[in-house]
Formats: C-alpha cells, sequence, structure tokens
C-alpha cells in the first residue's frame, strides 16, 4: 500500500494533471463566450450589475470570456500562474454572486462557488515544477545558486 504514505512525491505530477484539467475546462466554458459575440458579450457582461457595475455589458461579457480562455491556457502552461488564478477567481466571484443575487438554487451556483475556491486555494499553492513559471521565474533558492555558478 505504498500509494498511502504520505510522501507525497508525485506532488508536481498531480498539479499538472489537475492545471491541464482545469485549465482545458475553462477554455471550452470561455471559447464560447469570446466566439458569441457582442449580443453575448452584453447578456454575459450584466452579471457586473450585482457588483454596481452598470455600463459597457459588452465590454465585461467579452472580458469575462478572455480571462475564461486565456486563464485556462494560462493554467495549462503554468505561466503568470498568480495573475491567471486572480483574473479566474474574479470571474467566479462574480458568477456566484449573479447566482445568489438571483435567488438561484444550490446546484446553479455550486460550480462558480466551488470553481471561486479553487482558484484562491490554487494562487497559494503554485503551479508545481512542471510549469513554465517555475522554469522562467525559479525560485530564489535557485536563482542565489545560479548566480553563485555565473559569477
Amino acid at each position: 500500500m505504498a500509494f498511502l504514505r504520505s510522501d507525497y512525491s508525485y506532488r508536481s505530477f498531480g498539479l499538472l494533471l489537475l492545471r491541464i484539467g482545469i485549465g482545458a475546462m475553462f477554455i471550452l466554458h470561455g471559447w464560447p463566450k469570446l466566439a458569441g459575440g457582442v449580443a453575448y458579450w452584453e447578456a454575459v457582461g450584466k452579471a457586473m450589475e450585482v457588483v454596481g457595475i452598470t455600463h459597457a455589458p459588452a465590454f465585461w461579457g467579452f472580458m469575462a470570456g478572455t480571462a475564461e480562455t486565456v486563464g485556462g491556457l494560462l493554467l495549462v502552461l503554468g505561466l503568470f500562474w498568480r495573475p491567471a488564478c486572480l483574473l479566474l477567481l474574479a470571474v467566479m466571484l462574480v458568477a456566484t454572486a449573479r447566482h445568489l443575487s438571483a435567488g438561484d438554487a444550490f446546484n446553479d451556483y455550486s460550480h462558480a462557488a466551488e470553481a471561486a475556491i479553487l482558484f484562491l486555494a490554487l494562487f497559494f499553492i503554485g503551479p508545481g515544477k512542471y510549469s513554465l513559471d517555475s522554469k522562467f521565474f525559479p525560485s530564489d533558492k535557485y536563482r542565489s545558486r545560479f548566480k553563485r555558478i555565473v559569477v
């Protein structure tokens, strides 16, 4: 029963699977919003009324679709991790608030609420070692070793 031991040596691989799965799902959620055109962007963007923003709903709908599509791609790549998680968290918080303000049932808003919790947690966890962030933005520990080698 080696898989029950608590060494978690496959943590980064697990994060890779999570990043690819959730990222792909958000690309699939966001792309139809982008492809839907101005009328669809306006319908989606009206959700911003719940936070008091009533102007330019087409802009906000376009931004929601862009955040989901590009944010999903950034998750898959593990690139610009924290900004991507914050964008996706913001979109999911607005979606949750819109469903709650409409009096929707739990099953209608649970996906957005669960995704918001997930993106908040991922913000703190990080993308793992199999990510572009770990390649392009190594930790301070790695940078200090690299400086000693280069200098």
